[in-house]
């Protein structure tokens, strides 16, 4: 009669607990449970419900990564926010207050070096005040010359980046922290809001709201040619020296596509296929995914479309169409998932494999759209969003191909 060993060339082992990092294939047998064990791949992706957030929240304040976030401010209805709670990786743990509670701050940093600056108290009273976190309490950093909220910001603790913003009207202002204190720089070129922004606090570039395009080399912005076709709505993906914008609403929607070299935005001749609005989108400027949305009708489309440098080609369709979804990875293994239409919330959960979406037996747990997402197909991460009402349900994201210990039975 064969036996494992004689098979495989080994035994297999008594453990008391399973192994902290097993290999695909692996069998072993946990003497503390009394079963049988053997570690697999996963062949479909699942949602994890994660810690909930002790406070729902929204216009909240972020810093960090998934294993180590922050959260920070926030308004839920007419409360205004200053409790601070931090992830790491399973649940949120209450961290330091805030002094001011506050709503549409600006974040910047880690978990354990965080920075809070802007914002507005109630009613409506605009803050110039900077807080600095470092990983159990805040303290009092320098002020902002000019207080705002909406306001955009970058950067880490000791080297941010805060522009633009609304005062009593919307400003130009920007401003660079040291760790101590904001020095003025030179403003933005054009005031405006809801404009995109990529880049890094010396290599940044913003545009659109509607077509001006403004790069900052760490000292000041400048003036860029403008995209061709002004929108909002859009979305984007690249670098600051090679950037896509496609999509978006002049109004009506449009499917304009624009790359940018640096210098100046040239227009594709063909664009979307489907004009659309609140779309998604990933990937890089040679290697472009945009799928979902709202389309003229208004409707909500499932359509998805690759671009690869020079003309977008029309994919296989999401199997849920919806819009305000959220999307992470590439073009070749991306991640939708969440959204809605004026029928309800969605929780499906769909994955792209460069050909053709494929729905996930199991969606997220909670449905919602206008959610916060991050992470890569194989590992992502969902949090807050809409129900309605706001939810502070957070869940992560294990994909196919990932490690999984799977107990079997032995006759």
């Amino acid at each position: 009669m064969a036996t494992y060993k004689g098979i495989q060339g080994f035994s297999i082992q008594n453990l008391s607990a399973d192994p902290s990092n097993p290999i695909e294939g692996q069998v072993w047998y946990n003497s503390t449970s009394n079963v049988w064990k053997v570690e697999e791949l996963t062949t479909a992706g699942s949602w994890a419900t994660g810690g909930n957030l002790a406070t729902a929240r929204g216009y909240l304040g972020g810093a960090g990564t998934q294993t180590a976030g922050l959260a920070f401010g926030g308004t839920l209805g007419p409360s205004f926010i200053a409790s601070t709670e931090e992830y790491n990786g399973s649940t949120w743990s209450p961290g330091g207050n805030l002094a001011t509670a506050k709503q549409g701050l600006g974040g910047a940093g880690t978990q354990t070096a965080g920075l809070a600056f802007g914002g507005s108290s109630p009613p409506a009273t605009n803050l110039s005040e900077t807080e600095e976190y470092d990983g159990s309490t805040w303290s009092p950093g320098g002020n902002l010359g000019t207080a705002r909220r909406i306001i955009k910001g970058c950067g880490t603790q000791t080297a941010a980046l805060a522009a633009g913003g609304f005062s009593t009207a919307t400003v130009t202002d920007t401003e660079e922290y040291n760790g101590a204190t904001w020095s003025p720089s030179n403003p933005m070129v054009t005031q405006r809001l809801y404009f995109a922004s990529s880049g890094t606090q010396t290599a940044a570039l913003a545009f659109g709201g509607p077509t001006q395009t403004e790069e900052y080399d760490g000292t000041s912005w400048t003036s860029s040619n403008p995209l061709n076709t002004g929108r909002s709505m859009s979305a984007g993906a690249g670098i600051q020296t090679a950037a896509l914008a496609f999509g978006g609403e002049v109004p009506p929607d449009v499917g304009a596509t624009e790359e940018y070299d640096g210098t100046s935005w040239t227009s594709n001749p063909t664009g979307l296929n489907t004009a659309r609005g609140w779309l998604a989108g990933c990937g890089t400027q040679t290697a472009a995914l945009g799928f979902g949305g709202l389309a003229p009708g208004p409707a909500f489309t499932g359509a998805t479309e690759e671009y690869n440098g020079a003309t977008w080609t029309s994919s296989n369709s999401l199997n849920t169409t919806r819009g305000y979804l959220k999307g992470a990875g590439i073009q070749t293994a991306a991640l939708a998932f969440g959204g809605a239409t004026p029928g309800g919330n969605f929780a499906s959960t769909e994955l792209y494999d460069g050909i053709s979406w494929t729905s996930n037996p199991t969606g997220l747990n909670t449905a919602r759209f206008n959610q916060v997402g991050a992470g890569t197909q194989t590992a992502a991460l969902c949090a807050a969003g809409a129900t309605p009402p706001i939810t502070n349900v957070t869940e992560e994201w294990t994909g196919p191909g990932a490690p999984l210990t799977q107990t079997i039975t032995v006759s």
